[in-house]
């Protein structure tokens, strides 16, 4: 499997770890309330990665890669950033959203995730677009408008105007997050589950929550370890090779998943109002995956640490003990290069057209 097609399998499968995880949620609802919910999913996510880590550590006899993937002190505030829009606002919002709107109609409303995500990237951050993948957002948006839609209905519902709400967050945590995705995947999904469950978890019992039995506080946290934890770590892994706007299109299948789940929880027939924005939805991430970006390209110079093989992109000399193993983590120079292949916004090629 060549990178590209790695870093595609890797954004779907974050995507249906993600989607899973809301009708998940949902079952959880009503007996729980939305911030309790949101806190032991990330505080799931936060514990279970940290465990990982440490059982990494012990196992590494190299300390060159824990010490070279530290996060900058000028990538904190980036990272903070994200923390609080991804993981305390994003929840929440959608925890609330989730208790009024149906599974089904919940999980094809998070493909908004991916248009904002979009949108935020091209706009503030002026990551190229191409039609083909400006025409699968539109779909996508058209998709969700059809969904939101009901006959008869004065306005769109409270709960889905919820849920884009939360997509508008995790679109602001995916720009931020993509400023530190150099760093260690598994440390920022780390961080932002041990920040983001406490403070959900204090709101939750400020409004008069309380904690569920253990095994409803064990299968959330297991959910939010799947869900939230492994999910955001391939999602980082994924930004740092596609860019935002395209791992947050493939990002957008996450419903798809959702509601294959929704319909085994709870089954019924669905609308055809559902199938239509289901089949939009289809289409636009169809489109995205069709793209293929590929022109003369100059790399500027450039230092930077990341886990790395020596491909075209990393010829550099070691100036350390090198014993070949590869991947690893230390910080490297890239030199000016001009050549022509195909590729898209990754940490390497984040040049102007």
């Amino acid at each position: 499997m060549n990178a590209h097609a790695n870093a595609i399998f890797t954004a779907l499968l974050a995507a249906a770890l993600f989607g899973a995880a809301t009708p998940l949620a949902k079952t959880l609802l009503g007996s729980i309330s939305p911030f309790m919910v949101a806190g032991l999913f990330y505080l799931g996510s936060g514990i279970g990665l940290a465990a990982v880590i440490v059982a990494r550590r012990l196992k590494r006899s190299d300390a060159r890669d824990s010490s070279d993937s530290r996060i900058q002190r000028g990538e904190i505030p980036w990272l903070a950033g994200a923390i609080v829009a991804g993981g305390v606002a994003g929840p929440a919002l959608l925890m609330l959203g989730l208790s009024t709107t149906p599974a089904a109609t919940s999980a094809l409303l998070l493909n908004l995730e991916g248009v904002f995500t979009a949108l935020i990237a091209w706009v503030v951050f002026r990551e190229n677009v191409a039609l083909q993948v400006f025409l699968g957002m539109v779909t996508i948006v058209a998709g969700g408008v059809v969904l939101s839609w009901q006959p008869g209905a004065s306005g769109v519902p409270l709960g889905a105007w919820l849920i884009a709400a939360a997509c508008v967050c995790w679109a602001v945590d995916n720009n931020l997050t993509r400023k530190v995705s150099t760093n260690d995947a598994m440390v920022i999904a780390c961080l932002k589950g041990l920040v983001a469950g406490p403070v959900n978890l204090a709101i939750a019992l400020l409004l008069g929550g309380h904690f569920p039995g253990a095994a409803k506080i064990a299968a959330a946290m297991l959910t939010g370890f799947g869900g939230y934890g492994v999910s955001l770590v391939l999602f980082v892994v994924a930004l740092r090779n596609l860019g935002t706007a395209r791992t947050g299109a493939y990002f957008s299948v996450a419903p798809l998943f959702g509601v294959a789940l929704s319909f085994v929880i709870w089954p019924e027939m669905p609308s055809a109002l559902f199938w239509v924005a289901a089949t939009l939805m289809a289409l636009g991430v169809w489109l995205h995956i069709r793209e293929r970006h590929e022109h003369a390209h100059t790399h500027e110079p450039l230092e930077h640490t990341h886990r790395h093989r020596h491909d075209e992109h990393h010829q550099h000399d070691h100036d350390f003990s090198w014993d070949g193993r590869e991947p690893h983590t230390h910080s490297h120079r890239h030199e000016p290069v001009t050549h022509v292949h195909p590729h898209f916004p990754d940490i390497h090629h984040r040049h102007r057209h």
